[in-house]
């Protein structure tokens, strides 16, 4: 398979994390959105990975999912804490949490 196809589903999945974080006004779902940018640019880096013959691109996505997970356990906690507090998860309601 060649290289492009990782590419152009690369973009597509990035294309559609943008959209989805542009678009939602869900918490969840912008969180979902924003790993699913991290997992597209995952892939590229695998990508270039192959097509340079290193294995500096697949140390990158080890560290990026690294932070995805720290992203993730930190970022539930604080939906959590929102959703505790305002009983919504929708991002309009987040801002009534200014003093």
């Amino acid at each position: 398979m060649a290289i492009s196809n990782y590419l152009a589903l690369a973009a597509a999945l990035f294309a559609i994390g943008c959209f989805g974080v542009m678009s939602r006004r869900n918490t969840i779902v912008v969180f979902m959105c924003i790993e699913l940018m991290l997992n597209a640019v995952n892939l590229t880096f695998v990508a270039f990975s192959k097509m340079h013959g290193e294995l500096s691109g697949q140390i990158g996505v080890f560290f990026v999912m690294v932070v995805a997970a720290a992203e993730a356990a930190v970022g539930l906690a604080i939906i959590i804490s929102v959703f505790r507090s305002t009983l919504s998860v929708e991002t309009p309601d987040s801002s009534e949490l200014r003093l």
